[in-house]
């Protein structure tokens, strides 16, 4: 048995650099400066070509940067690992963890994009060649696995078994936090709640279940701001223009500013939002850690999601609301909620916040340090 070497030179590779996977690696590189870090980063867009094509993009794109010197290769999952190793056997010597943000099992697709097994098989290659993998929750890797499990009973013929032992070796381990810049609470209050939606501007964060919320809300007698920020594309959903006119509607009703709308550029500004806001809204379809919501309840707001995904791993039931068959029934439940949150804030009574300290990188430091060990040592036993 070879003993692993001491982990100095790390190569990472993000194939699909959406904004939580540029927050875990650069998070990453600065709660672990003990190591050399080199990085690769395509960026977010063209999905399908982006999975596809990333192996040509690295191998004939970036040799100069993979022919360093390494001691571990960390990939998140969208890497299509099995054919960028064919395109650079030198990779495969080296110990590989995968690390998973996300996966296609649980995604919520459109109906075209349904039976479209290649955006599952080539993460499920990838997990495959990998010494270790990891998911950011518990949710995200039993999902993954139930997926799996399915997808390989649905091929044909010549399908090996043990595969399903090899993958549920997998861990858990979250995307860490960094330490939040403002202090919670630190901002002006308003007398009537604050509500921040901070997700990106697509179909998978719910924009239906928003726009039945914002009816509801603005249907009734409570007097609260909507703030909604986040990421956008140059395509957006039909329901954020009549969110729009809904909210500007109410503000006058109630003869208040507009609450905020649209993307916040200055990273101060969006914490300054931040530390006033008193709830972080989540109407996700899908989420496997939720980093807007957690980013936000370290800053002091109340998180309020629904009671599926990943939030009941680390949000307790008074956190969450249920969602049921109809957009409508589920809106009422969050404006139920707000109701009593908006009561308890009159009285001048604490909301219900949560405490994810454990989600910091102090915090997770160790367990990243003893996940990249245990990696070299899977490695020297193959």
């Amino acid at each position: 048995m070879k003993k692993p070497q001491p982990l100095r030179k790390i190569l990472l590779l993000s194939a699909y650099d959406a904004e939580s996977h540029r927050q875990w690696r650069q998070n990453l590189q600065a709660m672990l400066p003990e190591y050399q870090w080199t990085q690769l980063a395509l960026p977010a867009r063209h999905f399908s070509w982006r999975l596809r094509g990333n192996g040509l993009s690295f191998a004939f794109g970036a040799s100069d940067i993979l022919d360093g010197d390494y001691d571990l290769l960390i990939v998140t999952s969208m890497v299509d690992l099995s054919t960028l190793r064919g395109f650079y056997p030198a990779l495969a010597r080296l110990p590989t963890l995968i690390y998973f943000h996300e996966n296609q099992f649980a995604y919520p697709t459109r109906e075209a994009q349904r039976d479209n097994a290649e955006t599952q098989i080539v993460p499920l290659y990838a997990a495959l060649c990998a010494d270790t993998i990891a998911f950011n929750s518990d949710y995200n890797r039993y999902s993954f696995l139930a997926g799996a499990k399915t997808l390989l009973k649905r091929l044909p013929d010549h399908v090996p078994p043990g595969l399903m032992p090899t993958l549920e070796r997998a861990c858990t381990l979250p995307v860490p936090l960094a330490e939040p810049a403002v202090s919670a609470h630190n901002g002006e209050k308003k007398p009537y709640l604050e509500i921040l939606w901070n997700h990106r501007w697509e179909y998978d964060k719910g924009p239906t279940l928003l726009l039945e919320f914002v009816r509801l809300l603005c249907a009734s007698n409570l007097n609260c701001a909507v703030h909604i920020v986040g990421q956008q594309f140059k395509q957006r959903p039909a329901e954020f223009e009549q969110i729009q006119k809904l909210l500007s509607a109410q503000a006058m009703r109630f003869n208040r500013e507009p609450a905020h709308w649209g993307f916040i550029a200055q990273r101060k500004d969006y914490e300054s939002l931040l530390s006033r806001c008193d709830v972080v809204l989540s109407t996700a379809l899908h989420d496997f850690q939720g980093l807007s919501i957690q980013e936000a309840t370290l800053a002091g707001c109340a998180p309020l999601a629904p009671a599926d995904l990943v939030y009941p791993e680390y949000l307790p039931t008074e956190n969450l609301y249920a969602r049921e068959a109809t957009e409508q029934q589920s809106a009422a439940h969050i404006l139920a909620k707000l109701e009593k949150w908006q009561e308890r804030k009159a009285k001048g009574e604490a909301l219900p916040t949560v405490n994810l300290e454990d989600f910091k990188s102090a915090a997770l430091a160790p367990s990243y340090r003893e996940l990249f060990r245990q990696t070299l040592e899977a490695h020297s036993q193959t």
